[in-house]
């Protein structure tokens, strides 16, 4: 967030090809062996066998079952019916709840790993509550969201219901309800109703334009220049090239985990040239299409 403050200009392009990043070990990246070449419309920064190899030792893979640290089990809320548990690290604080772009968050519990766990199956279980979202869903919240004591409301009721359940863990230490807000860190006043979507990054494609706001990965850009058949199309039409005529000033949201991998130069021209994708649908849509495992949810704790 520090780095792409609202106001900063943004004028850059994808050089050569984009490659996996390798694999994290021991606080550092180790390159790709592979040398492999990703899609650039996919936000995974891995070829499979490093992403496989990373696995080997995870948490979100379950083969890590020794992690001595405490972790904390969390609810966050990301819109009207998008409320989600999940489990973190306690050592991260609150890092994990910025980084997945949750507009408000509750800590439930802390515990050993496998307490935090069983916590967070029994929340599934036995109150149906999710442990992920899609990002389509998160985004289209974002733009018409309830006053701030309504997201609250929202967490303290399932706190307390998760609270009165049998089953709770003996060894996780149960916390007091205490809401945290994520509005003026993350500038939720500045994302409009309506926003566009930009593709993923091809050889040669360029941004540029002036930051809005960023919330977890997403960064919104008030575009400088970009193309007329995205902008402003219906969600049924299909995605638009970017072109020099287009919709200068238009609002699109970027996944920044679409830039893993490529090396990024100066933008030679004085327009976008990705692709834009149709503003988003209603929340309601997307909280349907958003609910269980289809979420393509980013990379956990």
């Amino acid at each position: 967030m520090s780095l792409l403050p609202a106001g900063k200009p943004l004028a850059f392009a994808a050089q050569g090809e984009r490659l996996c990043l390798g694999v994290r070990r021991a606080g550092r990246w180790i390159v790709c062996p592979y040398g492999a070449v990703l899609d650039g419309a996919s936000a995974k920064d891995q070829c499979a066998r490093c992403a496989q190899l990373d696995r080997s030792r995870s948490v979100a893979a379950d083969t890590m079952a020794d992690d001595p640290r405490p972790y904390g089990v969390y609810l966050a809320y990301f819109g009207p019916g998008l409320l989600k548990v999940g489990i973190t690290a306690a050592e991260r604080g609150p890092a994990r709840l910025v980084e997945q772009g949750a507009v408000a968050y509750a800590w439930l519990g802390r515990g050993p790993l496998m307490a935090a766990r069983r916590a967070e199956a029994l929340l599934g279980s036995a109150l149906s509550v999710p442990d992920r979202f899609a990002k389509t869903a998160k985004r289209a919240a974002r733009g018409a969201l309830p006053p701030v004591s309504d997201r609250a409301a929202a967490l303290s009721q399932l706190h307390r219901a998760a609270r009165k359940l049998a089953g709770w863990p003996e060894t996780l230490d149960p916390v007091e309800f205490a809401c945290a807000d994520h509005t003026e860190l993350f500038g939720l006043d500045r994302i409009p109703g309506v926003v566009a979507e930009l593709g993923g990054m091809t050889p040669g494609a360029e941004i540029v334009g002036e930051v809005l706001t960023g919330v977890g990965s997403d960064v919104y850009l008030r575009l400088a220049g970009a193309g007329a058949g995205g902008a402003g199309a219906g969600a049924g039409e299909r995605e638009g090239a970017a072109g020099s005529g287009g919709a200068a000033g238009v609002v699109a949201v970027m996944d920044a985990r679409l830039l893993s991998g490529w090396v990024l130069g100066p933008a030679a021209g004085g327009v976008t040239t990705v692709p834009l994708r149709a503003a988003a649908r209603g929340a309601g849509e997307r909280e349907r299409e958003g609910r269980g495992k289809g979420g393509g949810q980013e990379g956990l704790f």
